[in-house]
């Protein structure tokens, strides 16, 4: 945003509506704070920057950070530095000496959840930048005690 678009398209709206989510995690290139308060409309916001963001939204949100809800410890990053080949690699690097549960990842807008070593790796995807996957997509996370539940979600139109 506000590339490809001013407003968030209606099946993620609606989505995290249905969903009736606590916080949405927002793993980099915002590219403009103008996705802030869109964003923040519909539940509250975390996110790290990732190597579209402008200086000012470096500065608000930093490159990786840990999530502490309730007893699940997640980490976040964009992934487009750092160590390894792949974004994957790198998202999983950058927390290698740290307790996390989950680590959630961006940049490549390749959607992806698996467990390695009894880590959820995710990356949503983009409901907004699709590139050369066949839908968009975003990404729910459903927490019940130290039970974490993913789901990718896929849509087609991206319309406001």
């Amino acid at each position: 945003m506000p590339r490809f678009g001013k407003a968030l398209p209606a099946a993620l709206r609606d989505g995290l509506t249905l969903h009736s989510v606590d916080l949405i995690a927002h793993c980099g290139d915002m590219v403009d704070a103008m996705a802030i308060p869109i964003f923040e409309a519909v539940a509250p916001l975390e996110a790290v920057a990732g190597n579209n963001d402008p200086p000012q939204l470096v500065k608000r949100f930093g490159r990786k950070k840990i999530l502490e809800l309730g007893s699940v410890r997640i980490g976040m990053v964009h992934g487009h530095d750092g160590i390894g080949r792949s974004t994957l690699a790198r998202a999983e690097n950058a927390f290698e000496h740290d307790d996390v549960s989950a680590i959630l990842f961006g940049h490549s807008h390749v959607p992806y959840c698996h467990w390695h070593d009894g880590v959820l790796l995710f990356n949503p995807g983009s409901p907004t930048d699709k590139r050369r996957q066949a839908n968009f997509s975003y990404g729910i996370i459903r927490i019940v005690g130290k039970r974490i539940e993913p789901q990718l979600v896929f849509f087609s139109d991206k319309s406001p």
